[in-house]
């Protein structure tokens, strides 16, 4: 019997994609889940669930016992996993039929991505809307046979629940094991034959083609009148911003300049984004952005910093610097840990209703604001006495408002006949009251775990940001930020380690780790010119070489060779909400051979290139993150290296002007004038480079192909096609 038919057997589809978890414990025991660091864990250690941790513990007691395992992946700031918390793991009923059934195991897939990233596989193989709670059942041998996502205790509308089902596998697994195992046998196999294991190799070479493809793509999916691509849920997915921001550049595509202001704009206009205190929410349920899931997260705020930032150097729009500015406002204020790195999430509930940290009756903001500043607010930002807000699964209005935006403050001031500077001032003292009350709330529950890959793209994006806003105090963020994980976030052989929390780092590095930092700590460099962010960032890649590349078809595993043996050791490629481990190695490795002149480095990332190009090429817009480092590869593609006198004011003329403008395709390298062992040891191409006549001197190069040099900053901008 194959899987296929053996999931027949068990009518419960997979339900609810969703995004969003937390606890309010009750029961006066706990499990083993109370020794645990994990925020997530530990909202599950009062259930009466005889929950294990993932170790040989918990598979051991079901091999002994002979019992399935069930697995429950989740994350702290998960709506639907609080849901089934509530209804079925502290229920006792439920907890009594888990105990007599199974080995019960609850993971933080935030904490071990490489076990979601398995058992997730498993899902979309078998054809469910996956997302989170994940729920599998397995054998003591860790494969898989039976997933579901939110699982109610009582069956309904056709869909078992937790009453139900687990009776239904307890006989499954009692008087048909040959099939189940055989499955289950069938299922494994089918997992290590996934195709992002497969060689791209035979695959035709990416190349500009492959870029205008994906422009294409994301042409027919892009939604003219709200921004964004496709329906409702609607995604951020800023890596797609950032690639048709690098497209127009390099075509003067205006449609692809049009897609990215359209999504920006009505991004920041809708409720997806906190207009009383600052950040985005992680998506929208409706097509208009105006109706959030709540909850905050530190990678969503990384990348669509990033993005905005980059629109303001490509447009000049101050609006898009000043969006990047309140998200940093947002991150620095309330996700930054004192020791410097910066936790995981916020949760969409507080008191145990999604959203209502963030919600507004009319009458709340008249007794906050008084008559008149209340008026403004409750038009501008479209409240009404019904309420705006929709409950995600009813569809009924609450009486409760989220503030939005229809037009730009700017449009709106003119409409009304009002200089803007006036209206702008007027709603951030309104903003200012509304913001102190709203801190009196029961806020959400912070994830305040601290991980590595996160952390990495929150420290690009301030380094990114320091540049292009010439805000040094984003330069010190990230700087204090990279000084907390490379001292602490190390096991003893000076391997990277992924998360932290209350003084303990733990749990082996993953190639998102080391990708991510690998890419913060470039931009750390550009940002500061300090060599040791280069030289960390290059020690950081050549782990990656040595631990996670796939010697015979290319690419890099997600987790190391000396790591824990899973059913299989997938490579990811395809970007979800946050770019692939393979997406930045490309771009980190292109980005450190022309930074220092290693070639070897370039010519691993056309191998990972040509092991990506099979799967590429189905649907380039699915690896848009990819697409950012193909684009640099195709070029054309700058180094420039500025020699001059630190600080002095001709160097910082020049460098200042290379940070202003939309160059994304350059690696800038500064070489202090007299000796710079530093540098030269990095890059030594650079050792016979120096400044003409004393003064501030660029060395610009496209391609590898060399400019003569210039101490001439509109030259220099020229040799840039500036």
């Amino acid at each position: 019997m194959t899987y296929v038919r053996l999931c027949l057997l068990l009518p419960l589809t997979c339900a609810l994609f969703a995004v969003s978890c937390a606890n309010d414990p009750t029961m006066a025991r706990q499990n083993r889940l109370a020794h645990e660091k994990s925020p997530y864990l530990l909202q599950h250690k009062d259930n009466p669930v005889d929950w294990y941790p993932w170790g040989e513990e918990a598979f051991a007691r079901a091999r002994k016992e002979d019992r399935p395992i069930f697995l429950s992946i989740g994350y702290s700031t998960c709506h639907w996993c609080h849901v089934m918390e509530h209804e079925s793991f502290e229920d006792e009923e439920v907890a009594a039929l888990m105990n007599e059934a199974f080995v019960s195991i609850k993971v933080d897939r935030e904490e071990r991505p490489d076990i979601d990233n398995l058992y997730m596989a498993f899902c979309r193989m078998m054809g469910g809307s996956c997302g989170w709670p994940l729920n599998v059942v397995m054998t003591p041998d860790k494969q898989p046979f039976f997933v579901a996502t939110y699982i109610p205790k009582q069956s309904r509308y056709g869909r078992l629940g937790m009453m139900d089902l687990i009776p239904r596998l307890k006989k499954l697994w009692r008087e048909r094991r040959e099939e189940v195992e055989a499955s289950a046998g069938e299922i494994t196999e089918a997992l290590r034959r996934s195709p992002s294991a497969a060689s791209g190799s035979s695959a035709a070479p990416l190349d500009a083609g492959t870029l205008r493809e994906a422009f294409l793509q994301f042409s027919r999916r892009f939604d003219a009148e709200h921004g964004g691509f496709g329906t409702a849920p609607k995604f951020p997915s800023p890596h797609n911003l950032l690639f048709l921001l690098r497209y127009a550049h390099r075509t003067d595509e205006a449609a692809a300049r049009a897609m990215v202001a359209r999504t920006l704009d009505r991004m920041r206009l809708g409720g997806v984004f906190d207009h009383v205190g600052f950040g985005f929410h992680r998506y929208a349920t409706d097509a208009q952005w105006k109706l959030p899931h709540f909850e905050k997260m530190l990678y969503d705020q990384a990348m669509l910093a990033m993005a905005y930032t980059e629109a303001f150097q490509a447009t000049g729009r101050e609006a898009y610097a000043e969006t990047a500015r309140e998200i940093f406002t947002y991150v620095l204020r309330d996700m930054t840990a004192p020791e410097g790195g910066f936790f995981s999430a916020e949760d969409a509930d507080s008191e145990g209703r999604e959203g209502k940290f963030y919600l507004w009756t009319v009458d709340e903001v008249r007794e906050v604001l008084g008559p008149d500043e209340a008026a403004f607010v409750i038009e501008t930002f479209n409240l009404t006495p019904e309420g705006n807000f929709e409950d995600e699964a009813t569809r009924k209005k609450t009486g409760e408002n989220i503030p939005y935006l229809k037009k730009p403050l700017d449009e709106i001031a003119a409409e009304r006949g009002e200089a803007v500077e006036t209206l702008r001032a007027r709603w951030e003292a309104a903003r200012e009251k509304l913001f102190a009350h709203r801190e009196q709330r029961v806020h959400p529950g912070k994830d305040d775990k601290v991980l590595t890959d996160w952390n990495g793209l929150m420290i690009a994006a301030l380094a990114k940001a320091a540049r292009a806003l010439d805000a040094p105090e984003y330069a010190e963020a990230a700087r204090r930020a990279a000084a907390f994980l490379r001292a602490t976030m190390r096991s003893e052989d000076g391997r990277l380690l992924h998360r932290w929390r209350e003084g303990e780092a733990a749990l082996q590095a993953n190639l998102d780790d080391y990708a991510f930092m690998v890419w913060g700590l470039i931009e750390l460099y550009e940002t500061t010119f300090d060599p040791a962010y280069l030289e960390e960032a290059l020690a950081m890649n050549e782990v990656v070489l040595d631990h996670f590349r796939d010697e015979r078809e290319g690419g890099f595993f997600f987790t190391p060779d000396d790591g824990e043996e899973l059913l299989t050791r997938p490579k990811e490629l395809y970007d979800g909400a946050i770019p692939s481990g393979n997406s930045l190695a490309m771009y980190n490795l292109l980005r450190l051979s022309r930074l220092t002149g290693n070639t070897d480095l370039e010519a691993e990332a056309a191998r990972l290139s040509a092991w990506a190009g099979g799967l590429v090429q189905r649907m380039p817009s699915g690896f848009a993150a990819f697409l950012v480092g193909l684009d640099f590869a195709v070029g054309p593609t700058f180094e420039v290296v500025v020699v001059g006198r630190p600080d002095a004011a001709d160097t910082e003329a020049m460098l200042s002007a290379l940070r202003s403008r939309y160059l994304p395709n350059k690696v800038v390298i500064f070489r202090p004038e007299g000796e710079a062992p530093a540098v030269t040891r990095l890059a030594p191409y650079t050792a016979t480079q120096h400044t003409l006549n004393g003064k501030a001197t660029a060395y610009v190069c496209r391609n590898f192909v060399c400019n003569r040099p210039t101490t001439s900053v509109e030259e220099m901008l020229g040799m840039l096609g500036e």
